[in-house]
């Protein structure tokens, strides 16, 4: 989930959202939110945030997650090595001030989050702000779906962290249970209005897809490829091999000579990170995607358009009925500091990406749809789903049933689901009365 992604569809917050948000800033409990897709998780947290301030710093597992939510990677944040973690690598940082003037930690995408960083966390926070409290005192908010994307965990490294913590997910590590997280989960539905499709996601999300909706998903089938089926829809494929391979084919199917673009990288800012391509490739007629929000509202992340020519170092770009002039945009990664004049958090610019705002979008991968609403779908199956969660977030990309497609029939071993997702409830405190209707 991407706190600067935007979906029109879902309105301004109900009453009882706000008594939540005013509950966390007032009470400052720690909150694991989630739902399923299309709640408007994002909404909330938006508004959470920007009533926070600099109270808060926002983190993400990845880089990329992380410059969608204009924060810091855990990793950089609390200087833990990219592997499994040991006691060891929890050290006193140059950066304590930072976490002593922390008062709100705010981590996006947390079902990618291991038990070994959740485990790091605490025990970092606890030795750089001297306070033995879980998490150091500091309030934890986090935010994301089970149901979606797992932490990476395979092998000798997911058998280690069962031995260690009893599971590879956040929740796993006794800390979870002593900080005492409220749950609450968001469930009106916004991205989907058809009931029958809303259901028909449930199951797949929970694993538990009956005859009936199954048979609504294969009716879907059409027996296209995933080459034919771009002419119209976005095709959603398991790896970038694949919708790399699209892309391509379209682009190259096109007339005229294509115009390359590269982008301006500044200071620290991985290439894992990158936003868009570099160099980008483009020519007239390539369906593009746009992806950042438009500060006019002309577009929004994932408005899908279509190249109508170039003008100087400019990109005409037609969106609907309307072309408009686009211009490169600067994406900034960022590093949490101590101001001592504010004795406050402050957050530094440390690298930057500048380049046209959009990608190609004939295919893409299912994992760098996340967080998309998408008018029509295909879904390349061909090959089996490999991952817990891939079929629920490849799904319920759609807004319809009518605007989706499959290569074939959905198997159940294709619906993986790991069932200690559903643990998360046991460890957690039960929402004050009152709170979003309970």
């Amino acid at each position: 989930m991407s706190l600067l992604a935007s979906d029109p569809n879902v309105p301004a917050l109900a009453a009882d959202q706000t008594a939540l948000i005013n509950f966390l800033i007032d009470k400052r409990p720690n909150l694991f939110l989630t739902g399923r897709a299309g709640t408007g998780k994002t909404t909330l947290l938006r508004e959470f945030l920007r009533r926070a301030g600099a109270r808060a710093a926002v983190v993400a597992p990845t880089g990329v997650a992380a410059m969608h939510v204009g924060g810091q990677t855990l990793h950089s944040f609390f200087r833990l090595p990219p592997r499994l973690i040991e006691p060891a690598d929890i050290k006193r940082l140059r950066n304590a001030r930072a976490l002593q003037a922390l008062e709100t930690l705010v981590i996006d995408e947390i079902s990618m989050v291991r038990s070994d960083v959740m485990w790091a966390i605490d025990a970092s926070l606890r030795l750089n702000r001297n306070r033995q409290e879980p998490f150091g005192g500091v309030q934890v908010i986090l935010v994301g779906d089970l149901a979606q994307l797992p932490p990476i965990a395979q092998g000798e490294e997911g058998a280690y962290l069962d031995m260690a913590y009893g599971g590879p997910f956040f929740f796993h590590p006794p800390v979870f249970r002593d900080a005492g997280f409220s749950y609450v989960e968001l469930e009106q539905v916004y991205r989907q209005s058809d009931p029958d499709f809303v259901n028909v996601l449930n199951g797949v999300r929970d694993g538990d897809l009956r005859e009936d909706q199954a048979s609504l998903l294969n009716a879907r089938v059409t027996g296209r490829s995933g080459l034919e089926a771009s002419a119209s829809h976005v095709v959603l494929t398991a790896t970038n091999q694949a919708a790399f391979n699209i892309n391509y084919q379209r682009l190259e199917g096109l007339p005229g000579t294509p115009k390359v673009f590269g982008a301006k990288v500044e200071g620290q800012f991985e290439e894992r990170a990158y936003p868009t391509e570099d160099p980008l490739v483009l020519k007239a007629g390539a369906r593009v995607m746009m992806i950042r929000n438009d500060p006019q509202g002309r577009w929004v992340n994932g408005s899908l358009g279509e190249v109508a020519g170039f003008e100087g170092d400019k990109i005409r770009i037609k969106i609907g009925n309307d072309q408009h002039l686009v211009e490169p945009q600067k994406w900034e990664r960022y590093r949490y500091a101590y101001d001592a004049g504010q004795k406050a958090l402050s957050k530094d610019a440390v690298g930057g990406f500048t380049q046209f705002p959009l990608r190609l979008a004939w295919a893409m991968t299912i994992h760098k749809a996340q967080g998309l609403t998408l008018d029509k779908v295909y879904i390349d199956i061909a090959r089996n789903l490999f991952a817990h969660g891939q079929a629920y977030v490849a799904l319920s990309r759609a807004r319809s049933l009518e605007g989706l497609e499959l290569s074939r029939s959905l198997r159940p071993q294709d619906i993986i689901i790991d069932q200690r997702v559903f643990d998360v409830k046991a460890y957690c405190d039960p929402l004050p009365q009152g709170l979003l209707g309970r």
